[in-house]
């Protein structure tokens, strides 16, 4: 390196030299407020999994409205069940039952990456914790249906 000759001063470390760097941009990636998990599938599939909690938090205060109804006495619980037997009602219920199916399906088939189970040096396969996921499922669904009076 050769010193800077008597009179002239050294740029600073931290500054370009005069002249240079001056008419550079820095590179903004622009993003699509509401379009970005268009364009890549697992943005596509993590979304459709959040969207589906709308229809889930609905359900729950569905669910609300009907425990309300049913302290207002008999009638007022028999209204609102009627009303959710007409068709539009059974259409919003069969919608929400197609969510909350997609909803607890991708979230089993995620588990594995949110939750690995290391046992010793090695972990567990996925398809193990996923299929636990579904067992327990269908086995509480049995016991639901069994109480329920179905069975």
């Amino acid at each position: 390196m050769t010193s800077p000759t008597p009179g002239t001063a050294r740029p600073s470390s931290g500054s370009p030299p005069s002249g240079q760097g001056r008419g550079r941009k820095p590179f903004v990636r622009t993003v699509s407020k509401t379009g970005w998990w268009l364009k890549h599938p697992r943005y596509m599939r993590y979304m459709s999994r959040e969207v589906t909690c709308i229809f889930i938090g609905a359900f729950a205060l569905l669910m609300l409205c009907a425990v309300e109804r049913l302290s207002k006495g008999q009638a007022a619980y028999e209204s609102f069940m009627a009303t959710l037997q007409q068709p539009l009602g059974v259409v919003g219920l069969l919608l929400v039952l197609a969510f909350a199916l997609h909803n607890a399906t991708s979230w089993f088939n995620v588990t594995p990456k949110a939750l690995p189970v290391q046992i010793g040096e090695a972990f567990l396969a996925g398809k193990y914790i996923v299929g636990a996921h579904y067992a327990v499922w269908i086995v509480a669904t049995l016991v639901v249906v069994f109480f329920a009076g179905v069975l």
